[in-house]
């Protein structure tokens, strides 16, 4: 019962009070035998010289929780650092001070080896907060808003390959591959994108073009970009759209409004809303008809604290509560726009400007050398409503463009874009209303079409003694009206109608009836449509119309799907065409085929097969399909495939999972273990957990906040083993790679009770070993993980010097996963063999 002390006095300071922001300035003066003088005389005999949990604040700025060991002398220092979850603050800045406070340092002013700024300490037991005051504190509350980039920046280099390759009989081959570069060196991210690629059109020529290769700094509020660079603009929320010719890159600079660094604290509602009540009381928030918050109210006026309120536009009722009844009611609307991250800032911008300029491009530019730039505005108008303005000058043309984003009500949006360019002028037009069983959605764009040929002249798409095809360069306009509806849980209703101006001329209109049901005592999902669309060149320029009806079910396996269809559609040469197909699709959680899937389709044609595998690779990852067609019996088939290689702290890394296809700041994780079959994962502060293996792997991670990956045991039955280190922190630039090296030791627990020469127990003591430490209780009895392959321990306290300990089995021996030590006593020597007070019966040897 008494080992159980140290743990029971933990919980109560720790769960006495809730966390306060600062220490009671009453208690400034009290030492920490002061403050303990209220304890029952059990709890305070297990308060000092024992870890115990206290909550670290630095200049008001929350550390994390850590253990702590407080002794009589008004001395503390910490062991370290147990949960930064919560916390904003960099890794380092907690390594920082948990060095400077591993030895015992006196409470309050510091007055000599004031290391980091340190000015005071100060612990209070109400409410076991360390508070750590420093010379900056009073420029500390200023940085809130947004993440502090990492101190001396970040390194590394990630480098993500793409293959895509696609063939077949009587057509040419065509393929792409791209490089995509993501870099970080200091406080700068590099950027860049390289691709080859070969079009199965009539040229069949290789194209090469570098399409940026930049450098970017992240500021508060902005960043700043420079380099070559395709003038697309980024940073703002809306971006008004104007026709013209396809963008070559551009050397220059980008500037632009930035959201990187800004840390996502709850923002309050654009417009303030007051409540007001004649006693002390309680206000209630409520959204149709739900209570989503309270807050306590003290008598006059006062402003409700919107920002623990969900984000959107949106109605409340507030109730106001006195003495347990109900005084006033009103309603309100909350201003917190979903798109815009800060409601203050109305204004957010993106503007570039250099020369066009290409970087080992095979495609000549007419424009090269001329004056490129270009600038997008957004303004915050009204909490419902974002205004753009957009100008532009490329290829010697100008372009202007402006644009409205209009929530009209809760449930209707609107988004219109008008412009003018030397190409033409139009206007862009899209409609959202939802209400209770669907969405109407009107829709209205044009837009430019162009062939990017070498011999391109005028925006011809080919030479003139080649054969036109149908789709030229030219204008396409597309306007819509679509419906979707609900009936019940279960169906669903969709219509369309479009009419559309370039590829294709026409009118269009697509019904369909779906439905998910049990069949067979398995999940499945039918649907029936019907359709009438425009002509083209596969319905043999007839309009093709026709009925179709999908079922796609669930049966055998976990994994398996079965589908099958009937219909019928415009053949190619314009008659009538009945079809039937059915097919089947497997997925697999292990191995290096994750699915595989066939379907064949019999038509007035022919039969047509075809077939797709989807593989995953520790290095690699792709898809690969084949197809017969029923027109012919040609066959083709295409492959893509996609690897990420990862350089960071003097280590390579190459994956192929999906977890990392698209990621731009990651981690190096070398893992070695003792147990070949165990099985660990790693869990991401800032979300996500994937599956570590022996050996190297790489993890995506969160650019620019802090984080850590927790390593833990994979399932619930964990083995006797320890992971050192059990934690491993980040704190990059977009674009770092981070290393760490992860080790699985194999241990048993060792159980004993440690006495100085003359008996008396260790209180305090400081138990260590290469697979873990510990701390003695005030009885001297501690726990350790030790590891199997080095079992031996140092004993560190102020009244010993030079004691440790060898268990050699000669004589205790282990049982199963423990080890009782009995009465280990510091003597003069500095190694000795274990020694009990209970005498085994027989030696053992090490496990």
């Amino acid at each position: 019962m008494s080992r159980l002390l140290p743990i029971a006095t933990a919980v109560m300071l720790y769960c006495s009070s809730a966390a306060a922001s600062a220490a009671p300035a009453a208690l400034e003066s009290l030492t920490l035998l002061d403050q303990a003088g209220g304890l029952p005389d059990d709890f305070r005999d297990h308060f000092f010289d024992v870890p115990l949990v206290v909550r670290v604040e630095r200049d008001g700025q929350f550390l994390g929780d850590a253990r702590a060991l407080l002794t009589r002398e008004n001395t503390l220092s910490l062991l370290e650092f147990t949960d930064s979850y919560d916390s904003t603050e960099p890794a380092t800045e907690r390594a920082r001070w948990l060095q400077v406070l591993a030895t015992p340092r006196p409470l309050g002013a510091c007055n000599q080896s004031c290391d980091a700024g340190l000015v005071r300490l100060h612990y209070s037991l109400e409410s076991s907060l360390l508070s750590i005051a420093t010379g900056n504190g009073g420029r500390s509350a200023n940085d809130v808003r947004h993440h502090a980039l990492p101190e001396g920046g970040s390194r590394g280099l990630i480098l993500r390959h793409q293959l895509n390759a696609y063939a077949g009989e009587g057509m040419d081959a065509s393929g792409r591959y791209a490089l995509d570069l993501q870099g970080s060196l200091g406080q700068w991210t590099l950027a860049g994108n390289y691709q080859v690629d070969r079009t199965g059109d009539l040229d069949g020529q290789l194209r090469h073009s570098v399409q940026s290769l930049y450098a970017q700094r992240e500021f508060r509020d902005n960043f700043l970009r420079a380099g070559y660079f395709l003038p697309n603009f980024q940073g703002v929320t809306r971006q008004p759209r104007a026709a013209g010719s396809v963008n070559h890159t551009t050397v220059g600079v980008m500037a632009g409004s930035s959201d990187s660094l800004a840390i996502d604290a709850r923002a309050p509602s654009l417009y303030p809303v007051y409540v007001t009540a004649n006693r002390e009381g309680t206000v209630e928030v409520f959204r149709d008809g739900s209570l989503i918050l309270t807050q306590p109210l003290q008598p006059g006026l006062q402003e409700l604290d919107t920002r623990r309120l969900p984000g959107g536009i949106y109605e409340v009722e507030l109730r106001v509560i006195e003495d347990g009844r109900e005084s006033s009611r009103e309603t309100t609307v909350i201003h917190k726009p979903g798109n815009w991250r800060d409601p203050s800032r109305r204004w957010r911008y993106s503007a570039f400007a250099g020369m066009q300029h290409t970087l080992l491009d095979s495609i000549n530019d007419p424009n090269a050398g001329a004056f490129a730039a270009g600038g997008i505005i957004n303004y915050l108008a009204h909490p419902r409503a974002v205004v753009g303005l957009s100008a532009q000058h490329l290829d010697g043309a100008n372009a202007f463009a402006g644009s409205v984003d209009w929530q009209i009500s809760d449930s209707a949006n609107l988004f219109t874009n008008a412009y003018t360019s030397d190409q033409g002028r139009g206007v862009d037009l899209q409609g959202l209303w939802r209400y209770r069983h669907g969405t109407v959605i009107v829709s209205h764009n044009r837009t430019w079409q162009e062939r990017r040929r070498p011999w391109d002249e005028g925006y011809a798409p080919y030479p003139p003694d080649a054969e036109v095809p149908e789709t030229r360069s030219g204008w396409l306009q597309t306007s819509a009206l679509s419906v979707n509806h609900r009936l019940g849980d279960s169906s669903h209703v969709a219509a369309r109608v479009s009419h559309n101006r370039g590829m294709s001329d026409g009118v269009g209109v697509d019904l369909s009836f779906s439905r998910r049901q049990t069949l067979f005592g398995s999940d499945a999902t039918w649907r029936a449509s019907v359709f009438d669309r425009p002509a083209n060149s596969s319905s043999g320029m007839r309009r093709n119309r026709g009925v179709d009806f999908t079922l796609n079910i669930a049966l055998g396996d976990d994994g398996r799907r079965y589908t099958g269809s009937l219909g019928s559609r415009t053949a190619t040469d314009g008659g009538r065409s009945l079809y039937a197909s059915a097919g089947a699709q497997q997925s697999f959680e292990q191995g290096l085929v994750r699915s595989i899937g066939g379907q064949a389709t019999a038509d007035s044609d022919g039969l047509g097969l075809s077939g797709t595998a989807l593989f995953e690779h520790p290095a690699l990852r792709g898809d690969v399909h084949a197809q017969r067609s029923s027109l012919g019996g040609q066959l083709s088939g295409g492959v893509n495939l996609e690897s990420t290689m990862a350089i960071g702290g003097g280590k390579l890394a190459i994956a192929g999972a999906a977890q990392v296809g698209s990621t731009s700041t990651g981690m190096i994780v070398d893992v070695s273990s003792e147990l070949p079959e165990v099985e660990l994962r790693a869990h991401d502060s800032r979300g996500g957990s994937y599956t570590l293996h022996p050996g190297r792997n790489f993890l995506p991670v969160t650019a620019y906040r802090t984080g850590s990956l927790q390593i833990d045991f994979h399932g619930r039955a964990a083995p006797a083993a320890t992971i050192q280190p059990a934690s491993l922190d980040y704190h990059l630039n977009k674009g770092g790679v981070a290393y760490g090296k992860v080790e699985v030791l194999n241990t048993f627990t060792v159980m004993g009770h440690l006495k100085d020469a003359d008996g008396k127990p260790l209180a305090g003591a400081h138990v260590i070993n290469h697979a873990g430490r510990s701390v003695a209780e005030a009885d001297g009895f501690f726990a350790l993980e030790m590891s199997a392959r080095a079992p031996n321990m140092e004993v560190r306290h102020p009244t010993v010097t030079g004691c440790s300990f060898e268990l050699d089995g000669t004589t205790t021996r282990p049982e199963g996963d423990t080890w009782m030590a009995g009465v280990l006593q510091c003597p003069s020597s500095s190694l000795t063999t274990a020694q009990s007070e209970s005498t085994a019966s027989t030696a053992g040897a090490m496990p």
